[in-house]
């Protein structure tokens, strides 16, 4: 039904509702966290790619791709962060390595930064796990009453408008629709403005004490040495140049990939440029080095 996307669906309840996720290959196990308003298709190059020598794990947050869409539920940063959890606790995953794209860093690294010691290596892809307040208009519009919801599971102008601002390269017919396939009616696209709503941009908002406690864990990651490579498209108009550089700054060991005529969809954009640096990078570990192109 979606291209590239052979994978056989599992799922586990959580609370209650069914979430579906990815898990393919033996090995050392990969976590992918995606974000919003994207699913687990999004990482389906990289599941192919690594699931020859590797136990690959890639999550639908619940309310996105294939996982239940409550519409009376704590659609959190934290308790996003506890579904993760718990899939991993329900897989018996004791050490893995993670990699990250828009929300999906704030949420993996906040997992990774609980339990540091239980994280091999990291690759985060145009995403933050800090506190900011750079929100681009066109995604603040997106947060006001009324005209939000209309907006984002009214017109679906949040997804549909992803799949040309996101990525620099034209997508496939048939991958657009399959972006766009899971977030079909209002109901479906509950998870999309609720993810919207939550961004933490000061104190007082919902998930902000939870940013705080992420933004917290990195200095643990960054003390234990955990190896992390950023893999970054320059062309990003939410998580651009500023955030690459605040990631480089706090942790000056990390291997560093930036590709100026990238989008935010970076593995879009760049995979077959980020493909070898990923099978290189979780076979052999981590070496310094850096791509600027």
């Amino acid at each position: 039904m979606y291209p590239d996307y052979p994978f056989t669906s599992r799922f586990v309840s959580l609370s209650g509702h069914r979430l579906h996720y990815i898990d393919e290959g033996r090995g050392p196990v990969v976590v992918l966290v995606h974000g919003n308003p994207t699913w687990s298709y999004y990482f389906r190059k990289v599941i192919s790619l690594l699931m020859a020598t590797h136990r690959v794990i890639a999550v639908d947050h619940i309310g996105c791709g294939l996982s239940d869409k409550p519409q009376n539920y704590p659609y959190t940063l934290g308790q996003h962060m506890d579904n993760l959890q718990g899939l991993l606790d329900h897989l018996r995953v004791d050490r893995y390595s993670l990699i990250g794209h828009d929300w999906g860093g704030a949420i993996g690294m906040g997992c990774a930064g609980r339990q540091p010691q239980r994280i091999d290596r990291m690759v985060m892809m145009n995403t933050a796990a800090f506190r900011s307040t750079r929100i681009p208009l066109r995604i603040r519009v997106c947060r006001w009453p009324i005209v939000g919801p209309l907006i984002v599971r009214g017109l679906n102008g949040f997804a549909r408008a992803a799949l040309f601002m996101a990525a620099e390269k034209r997508l496939p017919r048939d991958v657009a629709r399959a972006y766009l396939a899971p977030y079909d009616s209002w109901r479906n696209r509950v998870a999309v403005y609720q993810f919207v709503r939550d961004i933490p941009l000061q104190p007082g908002d919902r998930s902000y004490q939870t940013l705080v406690e992420v933004e917290r864990g990195l200095d643990a990651l960054r003390d234990r040495q955990v190896p992390l490579m950023l893999a970054w498209g320059g062309k990003d108009f939410c998580f651009d140049e500023v955030f690459f550089r605040e990631w480089c700054q706090r942790f000056p060991r990390a291997e560093r990939h930036f590709f100026a005529d990238g989008g935010h969809y970076i593995l879009e954009d760049k995979f077959n440029e980020i493909a070898p640096l990923l099978a290189r990078f979780f076979s052999e570990g981590a070496t310094s080095g850096s791509t600027v192109g």
